[in-house]
């Protein structure tokens, strides 16, 4: 069988017979940055493996290499195997060009479990040993802005069509949204040639924010897709003089930028909703979940909101919750439970940044309702106010994030202890690196005055 006759319908359907030029075999880094090798697609027809070193998962943001913790730095190689079933075009190449996500093995044969897909894959097989399939859908916000060449300089809105830079507090016009319509255009046509399925597209609060939801499905399949989508949004805004960033608060005194994450779980042996009785009625399993993110969330925000900007989002009344109390079709908590039908019965987990690396973000998120469904404790009342009064319940700085990660032995059952350390090594050295970086807001205020 040619490799080609395993590609999914949609990729088979983009190529209609033409021939493919170049292959980019890619893997998502810490940071959720594809990482790979592109090569001719004559060459790829022909290896069945590929090769990268291990320290493409001890790199930080900045380019910089943490310690593993534990081996000499040998860059010993991984083995790289293609999951056609990711494959998809990448529909803005000017040659015709496929994209194939890999699994990732050490060379002993064994999943590299420093790998986020890989991290991932784990807390979920932990569900289906329990008999259990966990269901996402993911909300993606981010925003569309000017093209910024010079760091220094503050973040801008785009210019819409109009000829006017995009307003804030516009959210849900339509009219907002048909200022920047032709990168919308975009954004569409090529998840049409991905073959990805999009629920809906909205402007959100911010000047040029938008939001963009996912169907909902397998939490593999749904970060692979938002790691897909991160890059199709960039190059549709490259290709109308702008750029999309997912920062998680890119511009002062606007909304940050959520991956609110709606999560149920289905009984692998009937299909049903295990939030469900089949008089409609909530389960205990359904309250355990929810305990579980009330008490595991604050350990996993190193994860959920990854870089030092991410708790920029965390500002009260800037509808980015700080809390941990939960509430029935109430958007001022961190964990909320929309309307729904009984057999869509689901917990929306409101606390993490869309700067996180979407396998990592959902592994995480999905680890705390695991731990609540293990222990069976029950959640506090719901509450029925307005949650942004209350008081931070989560750390509000990374370092703080970071010591409670380091701490949660528990979550490093179910992430993984590799993982853990590996993720942890990462993040301090990054952190490190930023405390040493003076801001234009220190110049200005403390350079004369102090």
């Amino acid at each position: 069988m040619s490799w080609l006759d395993r590609l999914p319908e949609a990729a088979r359907n983009y190529l209609d017979g033409r021939r493919v030029d170049e292959v980019e075999c890619i893997v998502a880094d810490l940071s959720g940055i594809a990482r790979g090798k592109a090569m001719p697609a004559a060459k790829f027809a022909h290896q069945t493996r590929f090769y990268l070193p291990n320290s493409i998962f001890l790199q930080t943001i900045t380019g910089d290499w943490a310690d593993d913790g534990q081996d000499a730095f040998t860059e010993p190689d991984l083995i790289l195997t293609p999951d056609f079933e990711t494959a998809t075009a990448a529909p803005w190449a000017q040659d015709m060009t496929l994209q194939v996500i890999h699994d990732i093995c050490g060379q002993d044969g064994h999943p590299w479990p420093i790998a986020p897909r890989n991290v991932l894959r784990r807390v979920v097989n932990l569900y289906n040993a329990r008999g259990w399939h966990p269901i996402v859908a993911p909300e993606m916000e981010f925003y569309l802005v000017a093209r910024n060449v010079d760091p220094n300089q503050p973040i801008e809105p785009p210019l819409g069509r109009t000829g006017r830079r995009a307003a804030a507090r516009q959210a849900y016009s339509m009219s907002a949204v048909d200022e920047y319509g032709p990168v919308i255009d975009d954004i569409y046509s090529f998840a049409e040639a991905q073959g990805f399925e999009i629920d809906g597209i909205l402007q959100e609060g911010g000047a040029g924010q938008v939001e963009m939801n996912l169907r909902h499905g397998d939490p593999i399949k749904l970060a692979d897709e938002i790691f897909f989508f991160k890059r199709l949004i960039r190059e549709a805004a490259l290709r109308h003089d702008g750029f999309a960033t997912f920062m998680a608060k890119p511009i002062q005194d606007e909304p940050g930028s959520a991956m609110h994450m709606h999560h149920s779980v289905v009984d692998v042996a009937t299909g049903c909703n295990i939030f469900s009785t089949e008089d409609g009625a909530e389960t205990p399993e359904f309250l355990h979940f929810i305990a579980g993110m009330q008490k595991h969330l604050p350990s996993v925000i190193a994860v959920l909101a990854p870089y030092v900007n991410s708790y920029r989002r965390y500002v009260p009344d800037f509808a980015a919750p700080i809390n941990l109390e939960w509430g029935r079709d109430n958007r001022t908590t961190g964990i909320r439970v929309p309307v729904s039908e009984p057999a869509a019965r689901r917990v929306e987990n409101r606390l993490a940044g869309m700067d996180c690396n979407p396998y990592l973000g959902i592994a995480a998120s999905l680890a705390c309702g695991y731990l609540g469904l293990v222990e069976r404790e029950l959640p506090g009342e719901p509450f029925g106010g307005d949650a942004y009064t209350r008081d931070a319940a989560i750390p509000r700085g990374l370092g703080d994030a970071l010591d409670l990660f380091g701490a949660a032995h528990q979550m490093h059952e179910v992430l993984g202890a590799g993982f853990a350390r590996i993720y942890t090594n990462v993040k301090e050295l990054e952190y490190r690196e930023f405390l040493q970086v003076i801001s234009p807001w220190e110049r200005e205020h403390l350079l004369l005055n102090v």
